[in-house]
């Protein structure tokens, strides 16, 4: 597996696999008609650091990515925030946990202190319990926040870690 960071042209890739991840209505904020031009922002957008992983040899294809901002701007701006996307059938692999730990050397190498997830659906337990393992905690919790496909309204987790 190759971690390496995005290029616009990378998108053509990471469209199917954006759109594959929203359609369940289960992780991500997203409507499952998000347009390919708001996705394009999403992970392009100024500020934004998108990461790509690769498999490797003769069958190279996207099969998990993940973007790294500040989640706030200016007195805000030393706290990270990422989102993250695995290809279906790379889940449970150790591809998440891979892109995670990669994710963090990166906000430490770019001068980020903490880093914070604002919005982790609460019946996410496989990515809930993937940050736990890599040193995030739950510091909140918005109750209703998420409008579930299957479950109805569900919280929303908000997880942190420092960095040093």
């Amino acid at each position: 597996m190759q971690i390496r960071i995005a290029t616009p042209t990378d998108f053509d890739q990471m469209w199917p696999l954006f759109q594959h991840v929203i359609a369940g209505a289960d992780t991500y904020v997203f409507a499952p008609d998000t347009s390919r031009e708001d996705a394009f922002a999403y992970w392009f957008a100024p500020g934004v650091r998108c990461y790509v992983a690769l498999t490797t040899g003769s069958d190279e294809r996207i099969v998990g990515m993940y973007k790294l901002v500040a989640n706030q701007r200016d007195l805000g701006s030393h706290v990270a925030n990422a989102s993250f996307m695995v290809d279906a059938a790379q889940r449970g692999a150790g591809l998440g946990r891979l892109l995670g730990e990669h994710c963090l050397q990166q906000a430490r190498a770019l001068g980020f202190t903490a880093i914070q997830f604002n919005f982790v659906v609460s019946t996410n337990t496989r990515a809930i319990a993937l940050w736990k393992k890599l040193g995030f905690s739950v510091i909140g919790t918005v109750p209703k926040a998420y409008q579930h496909r299957e479950a109805g309204l569900v919280d929303a987790l908000i997880m942190h870690r420092f960095l040093q």
